[in-house]
């Protein structure tokens, strides 16, 4: 039985398997690189070595990785403590994979995917208990060397000693912030980031008709309700509209019957014209933002509007400096705006326990460490008041959510205080000791 991870096998060398790669090398593991062809690893391994754009803290770690290739170099993962599986995110091929993870592997490694939402109990379909007592899923964010999330996910069967030693490698050594979560589909922060942004593009679309441009519904989204600066459509831009059409598919095939995101799974029309032509974002030169290089080198910032199909030079508003909690609740367009996406998204957060969490602490780290909110969203439901939202859902006709309702029976008017959290069970328990 593995007690401490010394060595690290990535299968697959594509940015996500790259990054933990050089990540454990920096950590002084002896790390395995596996690919398709040993041009795929190759490959992987330039990422990790590009100069203008570095992974390994120090460049010397580079020792520490070998590559190879799956046909002739499969068999050496017999060799090491932790497996981790980075393939691309389709289900058949990282069922593949799992089979040759289970033929091949020493008995006593530990092994898990970095899938970012295919339920664990759909890719080890099939596998033997003993090898599902040894696998999980470790998600990591990327870029894997900034993001400090790491979504650590047990199976039904998986051991306790297989979540400890894997958590304890990750926060310890790797550094990261590790939350607790459930085999559900997209887990806990793209179940959530996901909600956000594919009905911020629905409702968004509304508030275009109602005459918010694009930049300023960017404005909102951001600092005023506490959120990094990209907005909505900035991050949707840093994502990929291909990667939230594909997300979008997931959700459709997996989430439950009566999930509210099944309402907002498929891109919005404009969305989906962009996505259909390669307008896809920063990857393919422009999405909703871009860049112009002018003939004397300076550089225009350019937006576009779904709506009329056309570019504009963009106009950077900053009405708001700091989190607004009055705008969740103003009867403006701004306010609907706010209230429609991500007061919705906080409901929606609120109504995901015990299903995708235990506590509201790990949804709330989730959020701040993996998507770089200022605040997670029960710590935002407490800033702008508990009481004040549902009054607000009454009057809206809005269901409250299972954590609010909670709230509202017992006459809760905090989700933390004095560093304890509201349970599920109604009480407050200290945050120290999860």
């Amino acid at each position: 039985m593995i007690d401490k991870i010394k060595s690290v096998a990535v299968i697959g060398a594509g940015t996500m398997g790259s990054g933990i790669a050089a990540l454990a090398a920096d950590k002084n593991c002896t790390v395995l690189l596996l690919d398709i062809s040993n041009q795929a690893a190759e490959a992987g391994l330039s990422k990790i070595t590009n100069q203008k754009r570095p992974v390994l803290e120090n460049p010397e770690s580079i020792r520490n990785i070998t590559i190879g290739n799956f046909k002739d170099d499969f068999h050496k993962i017999s060799s090491f403590d932790w497996i981790c599986e980075a393939v691309i995110e389709k289900l058949e091929v990282k069922k593949d994979i799992f089979e040759k993870i289970n033929q091949f592997r020493n008995k006593d490694s530990l092994i898990s995917s970095n899938t970012s939402g295919i339920p664990l109990k759909d890719i080890t379909e099939n596998l033997d208990e003993h090898f599902l007592t040894q696998v999980c899923i470790t998600h990591f964010f990327n870029p894997v060397k900034i993001m400090k999330l790491c979504e650590l996910i047990p199976g039904k069967l998986t051991s306790k000693n297989t979540i400890n030693v894997l958590k304890n490698f990750l926060t310890i050594e790797m550094e990261k912030g590790v939350v607790n979560a459930k085999d559900t589909v997209n887990f806990i922060g793209n179940r959530i980031g996901c909600f956000f942004m594919l009905k911020g593009l629905h409702e968004a679309k509304i508030a275009r008709k109602e005459g918010l441009s694009v930049e300023e519904i960017d404005s909102l989204l951001s600092k005023p309700v506490g959120l990094p600066p990209t907005g909505l459509y900035g991050l949707i831009d840093l994502i990929g509209l291909d990667v939230m059409y594909a997300v979008g598919k997931n959700l459709e095939n997996n989430l439950p019957k009566e999930d509210e995101g099944l309402k907002y799974v498929s891109l919005p029309d404009e969305e989906l014209h962009m996505y259909k032509k390669g307008q896809l974002g920063r990857k393919s030169g422009g999405g909703f933002y871009r860049v112009n290089v002018l003939s004397d080198g300076h550089k225009t910032k350019q937006a576009y509007d779904p709506s009329t199909k056309q570019w504009h030079d963009a106009i950077m508003i900053n009405t708001y400096s700091d989190f607004e909690s009055k705008l969740y609740f103003d009867n403006t367009k701004q306010g609907n705006l706010v209230w429609n996406i991500m007061a919705s998204t906080l409901l929606y957060a609120a109504d995901l326990i015990p299903e995708i969490a235990d506590d509201i602490v790990n949804i709330d780290r989730a959020m701040k460490w993996g998507f770089a909110w200022q605040l997670g969203p029960f710590e935002m439901l407490d800033k702008i008041g508990i009481q004040n939202t549902i009054i607000a859902c009454r009057e809206k006709g809005v269901r409250i959510p299972r954590m609010l309702k909670l709230c509202e029976e017992n006459g809760f008017n905090y989700f933390y205080k004095n560093g304890s959290y509201l349970s599920s069970e109604g009480v407050y328990k200290s945050i120290d000791a999860l």
